[in-house]
């Protein structure tokens, strides 16, 4: 690693909180897991004293700390009106579900037929969105622990006590004494990205110093390093729309594109600014990263010089984004980071090498401005939050039917008679294995179908299951022995093994299965019935009910992954359509009710969809040219996601009405060209009844054909259009120096972004003062309307040859693709 800076006290604490802050978002998890816990051991202890008055049997409290933590995990509502109430409700079905569970008790056969029909409602009422999701455990789950603990009617009443205990020990944590206020989950979100931006910008600085020494640095660190980071800047956009109270009061003095803010009434929102200022500064680090990928990847001969001011620019701007680094510090920070780059893009535009030199110090400028802004402003927001009275919050309107009902209904109909199927298998299978411990092959069959789209997720997450409860048992066995007899030690590693599965719940299957079961163990320890024997039943019994899971899906109406995953590029390539329509609408100040900005979230949202559905074929067992385009396919939706979303922060900001008659048609055709390549891909990936026309036809009989005249049109009409006053954005370096100046030349492939009469322009189209202390006093002023044009124009042109490229590359033909990508000729394989 290269040398850094640190805030207070020794360099490895500050870099070591940076990484900490990277680990969890906004704690998100460690709240969840720490609540949960606590839940669990209050549900406990109220349930020991209730057996004490009363002589209940010791089952109803593994009944309510049970329950406790089902009611934790399964309400994920982000609104905390909502979460109150899908905890709330939990209690009706949770109630229903165990009073017929031990009416039923004694009658096997129909216990067991009712079980599997719970079963099937539990996943079909999935389609609702997370309140369904919830009710539907609330229903399982009491109905399945019931009929393990072998309760009849007459401990019903203490069930019943049971359930309010469990459930309502989570209402009262979760839900009113441990309520994150959102500037504290805000402040923690902007920690986390500052973090995540740390990481990729010493991934960066690494790969420039390699440069110079290896012949083919490493950029895996920093391609994931970008990846993460756009995750944490979608998780702090949730919560911003969740923090959204008063739209019509609070407005911020500025937007990142530096306009007003715009519409009727000014009815931008302060949370919409700071939406957009994490946005800009998101991908104006995707921006360093790039321009230091492609110079690696066309193997620059960067001068040393040149190198260590760019590597001083990039280690600047990471040791200001450093967690602890105080804020006065941070922008001396960020103004080391500008002069260190400062005679780089002072220089006059070159070709090649030069060029892509100079695009990392653009990068650098463009960083430094964004980020000192969105701190500053993240800052003053959460700020005002603290000083403003406390009001409650308006629920947000419940989703609208018709959003999942055409695919989600399809979908989870389907996994309800798949779970029917296989929960019955298992019930008999595992019955057969061990008479007494068969209900964890049941929920083996039951768990795998959760949060999966086919039957590769399907098999995946099995895989996973298994994996995990394999080494729970070594794990559980080892610390069973450890603390053998001693009962209090027992307790305490059982609730840390408990905290570590919830912590790890919602990213690794594998290693929550490794800790229930190590918690399995301690129990067993406990109560005195630990054996090897048990342990080793337990993942037989695991193995059959996954193994039924992933046959059930298999061979019952199943999804395959090659379908699941053309719905997914089905809806991410319609997402990018939306957002283009949204985004040229707002540029040319047509104002509806879409955010550019939400629209280009979307986006985001719906290509990391993408990537899930893709993991299950880029598995190493998969054919590897089938691989490699599936692969390649999710770079590209990539890179249509950052391009959208550049799109849309230009066009939050450039409010232009006559510009419509040359803009329009360019818009059209461009998304009828996205158009094209999604229905290229529904018939390369998608069910052969839903082909369009036959593996032989080529992109232009699905109407895709370049845009590039049409956007040469818009493009001189921008730049036709009559300058903007010099107090609309910084002056150029012409213009303050006086001097002649030859203008840089573009590289071939390369957008180009140049203005008449502007020396120095980076690729997102912002100017870039070559003047120290004017660029340092404007830092984060915005271009004038004239440049902000041209690049909406230059990144409509590249979303063009994206999508044009792709659909031509899939059908056979070919596609010199601009640097940066690596296309390589990847024919849609079945």
């Amino acid at each position: 690693m290269t040398a850094r800076w640190g805030g207070r006290g020794p360099a490895w604490w500050a870099e070591l909180r940076s990484r900490a802050a990277t680990v969890d978002p906004g704690h998100t998890r460690l709240h969840l897991a720490s609540v949960a816990t606590a839940a669990m051991l209050c549900a406990a202890l109220l349930t020991t004293g209730v057996r004490v008055l009363t002589g209940a049997p010791v089952t109803i409290v593994l009944f309510s700390v049970v329950l406790a933590m089902i009611s934790n995990l399964a309400v994920n509502e982000p609104e905390l009106a909502r979460r109150r109430v899908t905890t709330a409700l939990m209690v009706l079905p949770a109630a229903a579900s165990a009073t017929l569970s031990a009416l039923l008790a004694g009658h096997w056969i129909a216990a067991d037929t009712v079980f599997v029909l719970i079963m099937m409602v539990a996943v079909g009422v999935r389609r609702f969105g997370p309140r369904g999701t919830a009710l539907g455990m609330a229903t399982f789950s009491p109905y399945f622990l019931v009929q393990f603990l072998q309760v009849g009617p007459p401990g019903l009443p203490y069930l019943l006590a049971a359930v309010v205990i469990g459930i309502g020990s989570t209402f009262v944590l979760r839900c009113l004494v441990f309520v994150r206020r959102v500037e504290t989950v805000l402040e923690a979100l902007v920690r986390a990205f500052e973090a995540r931006l740390h990481v990729v910008l010493l991934a960066a600085s690494d790969v420039l110093d390699a440069h110079g020494r290896l012949a083919a640095p490493d950029l895996a660190p920093l391609q994931r390093a970008e990846f993460r980071l756009n995750e944490t800047a979608l998780l702090v956009a949730d919560r911003l729309d969740d923090a959204d109270d008063d739209p019509a009061v609070r407005r911020p003095a500025y937007l990142p594109g530096g306009a007003p803010p715009g519409g009727p009434d000014e009815a931008e929102s302060e949370i919409a600014g700071l939406r957009q200022w994490i946005v800009d500064s998101e991908l104006a680090a995707e921006r360093v990263a790039m321009a230091v990928r492609r110079s690696v990847e066309h193997h620059d001969a960067i001068p040393a010089d040149d190198r260590e001011a760019l590597g001083a620019g990039v280690r600047a701007l990471a040791a200001a984004t450093s967690v602890g680094t105080p804020r006065p510090m941070a922008a001396s920070l960020y103004g080391s980071a500008r002069d260190a780059v400062d005679d780089i893009v002072a220089r006059p535009g070159g070709s090649g090498p030069d060029a892509r030199a100079q695009r990392i110090g653009f990068a650098v400028l463009r960083l430094a401005d964004a980020m000192q802004t969105t701190v500053e402003q993240a800052q003053r927001r959460i700020a005002d939050r603290r000083d403003a009275d406390a009001t409650p919050g308006t629920p947000s309107e419940p989703e609208r039917p018709g959003e999942a009902e055409s695919d989600g209904l399809r979908l989870h109909t389907r996994q309800a008679v798949q779970v029917g199927v296989a929960g019955g298998l298992a019930i008999v299978v595992g019955e057969l294995i061990s008479p007494d411990r068969w209900y964890w092959a049941v929920i083996a069959a039951f768990v795998v179908f959760a949060g999966t789209a086919s039957r590769g997720d399907v098999l995946s997450r099995g895989w996973a299951r298994a994996v995990g409860t394999a080494g729970g048992v070594v794990a559980g066995m080892l610390l069973a022995l450890l603390v053998a007899g001693n009962v209090l030690a027992s307790l305490v590693l059982l609730f840390v093994c408990v905290f570590l599965a919830l912590y790890l719940v919602r990213i690794s299957q594998t290693m929550m299965a490794f800790w229930i079961t190590a918690v399995l163990a301690l129990v067993y320890g406990v109560i005195g019935q630990f054996s090897i024997e048990t342990m080793v039943l337990r993942v037989q019994e695991t193995l059959a009910g996954g193994a039924l899971g992933m046959l059930a899906a298999y061979l019952i109406l199943p999804t395959r992954s090659r379908n699941a995953f053309a719905d997914a590029l089905d809806e991410a390539l319609s997402a990018v359509d939306a957002s283009l329509r949204c985004s040229v609408d707002r540029a040319l100040g047509r104002w509806g009710t879409d955010d550019p900005l939400e629209k280009a979230r979307e986006v985001g949202t719906a290509v990391a969809t993408v990537r899930d559905r893709a993991r299950p074929l880029e598995h190493p067992f998969i054919r590897r040219p089938l691989r490699r385009g599936v692969h390649h396919t999710v770079r590209v939706l990539g890179a249509l996601d950052h391009y959208t979303r550049l799109l849309a922060a230009q066009a939050a900001t450039a409010h232009v009405p006559g510009w419509a008659g040359t803009l329009d048609p360019a818009a059209v055709r461009v998304r009828e060209n996205v158009d094209g390549l999604r229905r290229i891909l529904n018939d390369g990936w998608g069910p052969s009844d839903r082909r369009e026309h036959g593996p032989d036809s080529s992109s232009a009989d699905y109407g895709v054909a370049s845009a590039e005249d049409l956007i040469d049109t818009a493009e001189a009409d921008a730049a036709a259009q009559p300058a903007d006053p010099p107090s609309a954005g910084p002056p150029s370096a012409g213009a303050r120096t006086g001097g002649d100046t030859q203008p840089p030349q573009v590289p071939a492939g390369l957008p180009d972004l140049r203005l008449p009469g502007v020396e120095a322009v980076d690729t997102a189209g912002w100017v870039a003062s070559t003047d120290p202390p004017v660029r340092n006093t404007t830092a984060g002023s915005p271009p004038g309307h004239r440049l902000r044009r041209l690049a909406a124009a230059r990144l409509l042109r590249r979303i063009d040859q994206l999508a044009v490229g792709l659909a031509r590359e899939l059908r056979g033909g070919t596609w010199n693709e601009p640097p940066g990508h690596g296309a390589a000729r990847v024919r849609l394989r079945r």
